[in-house]
């Protein structure tokens, strides 16, 4: 099915829409409602709804459906663009006007199942390091958010026949943690935080892939830093596969998103605050933008 094909906002009759769902209007405002649902014909509860004001580009509102897939909200006449998006769902994508003192009967919208990516091909998938990214961030106490990135890691896709059986292996060169601040770095990698000294490398290996629909995964595997190992589950968007690079060779791209705890690796949040250290926050979102080529005895080595 196409990207581009979405349902079409069809406005239900009075007495298909059941109860009155109209909202107490402020003077001089407008509503809008709709009623979410799967392509069943199920209600949809927790579908995000981003409602963006065409003129300025600004989100006007912001939210999701409730239990039963309704959302409405009062807004400023105007025009707005709609999105509504799930999991595993394509997103309806409609422009919709705003009048004042106008609350029209909840619009009906039916999402449509997602369309699937074509899996790569079975095989050896290696990481190119110029087109691969592993970021993270974390809360500074008391301060802003720190961004960072590993600069030396390698690892590969085994790509089974059963994408379910499929194996992810990493290892990053803790070393190479880079925050944009030698100071922050250095202590980083010191024996109150990551002690490269004794624990040089982290490593990540999957057990299994598991289908969430469309193009979203769960890669569940097994993360080891600072000697400790803990399972985890890498929330994963596969964005297809393509000839492309250096010699035209197949390569393959996804991005992986995950929540670590630090104290689930020894990485004492507490301790540190007790002793006055200025750290991060317990918990770091860990961003893999990964881009591989499969091997083969023709794929060409990247660049350094």
């Amino acid at each position: 099915m196409p990207l581009g094909l979405l349902r079409r906002l069809r406005p239900r009759t009075a007495s298909a829409a059941g109860p009155d769902l109209s909202l107490p209007l402020p003077v001089g405002a407008g509503a809008f409602g709709c009623e979410v649902v799967d392509p069943t014909g199920q209600p949809m509860a927790g579908a995000e709804v981003t409602v963006t004001a065409l003129d300025s580009h600004r989100v006007a509102t912001h939210g999701t459906t409730d239990p039963y897939g309704f959302f409405m909200a009062a807004l400023p006449p105007g025009s707005y663009g709609l999105r509504i998006a799930t999991e595993g769902l394509s997103p309806a994508r409609e422009t919709i006007e705003i009048a004042a003192g106008v609350a029209p009967p909840p619009a009906h919208i039916t999402l449509d199942p997602a369309r699937q990516l074509e899996l790569p091909p079975t095989g050896t998938w290696l990481f190119d390091p110029p087109h691969t990214a592993i970021r993270f961030i974390a809360k500074h106490v008391g301060m802003a958010h720190v961004h960072g990135r590993f600069t030396r890691f390698d690892g590969g896709i085994r790509v089974a026949p059963n994408m379910g059986d499929s194996q992810v292996s990493v290892r990053i060169d803790a070393s190479s943690i880079s925050t944009g601040n030698k100071t922050r770095d250095n202590h980083l990698r010191s024996a109150d935080f990551l002690d490269v000294e004794h624990y040089p490398y982290i490593d990540f290996v999957s057990s299994r892939f598991i289908y969430r629909g469309g193009s979203k995964w769960t890669l569940q595997g097994t993360l080891t830093m600072h000697g400790t190992s803990r399972s985890v589950g890498l929330d994963t968007t596969y964005l297809g596969t393509v000839n492309g690079g250096y010699e035209q060779e197949l390569r393959c791209a996804a991005l992986a998103k995950a929540e670590l705890h630090r104290e689930d690796f020894t990485l004492n949040y507490r301790s540190m605050l007790a002793r006055g250290i200025a750290v991060v926050g317990p918990t770091i979102q860990l961003e893999l933008d990964i881009q591989a080529m499969h091997h083969t005895l023709d794929t060409p080595t990247p660049p350094e």
